[in-house]
């Protein structure tokens, strides 16, 4: 009697495991909603109460690589990838770079797909700066920006718009504070946070890229 107990819970531990398998795999399946800094997946029908009191990420205006103004309107019925970087950052952004590329490529001929990264360091990311850093990316302005502007502006969109800073909540002098980050966020046309990735694994962007396809199917 114990012996067949045991296989039958296995069988239905391996349905389930199988069942969570095919739903990863069907891209019918909804990605989820993220609205807090612990990015808690939530998936919310559209008749749900609940629905409009998703997190939406607010307006921001900022300067790209050419001059441009670039603005929450330039992203209108797109859906963008974000991140949070500096030119003269020795190891993680050029890795974060290199993995955007690939965004980059995936989408190249995609123009309801954009990319934004903002600098943490307005300081010294000048708009001349992030063109030669553009240009030594092989970045395409049309399709990727690469955003400076304001530090509080630029670091409480970070803080309170992408739940982006890996130290919020941790007491820093103004002297002393400085925004670190390797998460890469998926915004929806809709300006709702739908994924989250370490942005220096080149598997978590083969990943982003699939949640793209699938987003591009709502």
């Amino acid at each position: 009697m114990r012996d067949v107990f045991i296989i039958s819970l296995s069988l239905v531990m391996m349905w389930g495991c199988n069942s969570s398998s095919e739903k990863r795999m069907n891209p019918e399946i909804e990605l989820p909603y993220y609205s807090d800094y612990n990015f808690t997946p939530e998936w919310i029908e559209e008749e749900n109460a609940e629905y409009d009191l998703i997190h939406t990420i607010r307006g921001f205006q900022f300067v790209n690589q050419k001059g441009d103004t670039v603005t929450n309107a330039t992203f209108d019925d797109k859906i963008y990838i974000t991140n949070f970087f500096f030119t003269i950052c020795p190891n993680v952004c050029p890795r974060m770079t290199k993995n955007l590329k690939k965004v980059q490529t995936a989408f190249a001929d995609d123009e309801s797909v954009k990319i934004l990264s903002h600098t943490v360091m307005p300081w010294v990311d000048s708009v001349g700066r992030l063109a030669e850093y553009a240009q030594l990316n092989d970045i395409n302005a049309d399709q990727w920006h690469l955003v400076t502007g304001d530090k509080a502006d630029l670091y409480s969109m970070a803080r309170e718009a992408y739940f982006a800073d890996e130290g919020f909540g941790k007491t820093v002098t103004t002297e002393e504070d400085f925004l670190h980050t390797e998460n890469i966020i998926l915004i929806d046309t809709k300006r709702r946070i739908r994924g989250v990735y370490n942005g220096t694994l080149p598997l978590e962007m083969k990943r982003l890229i699939e949640d793209v396809q699938t987003l591009k199917k709502e």
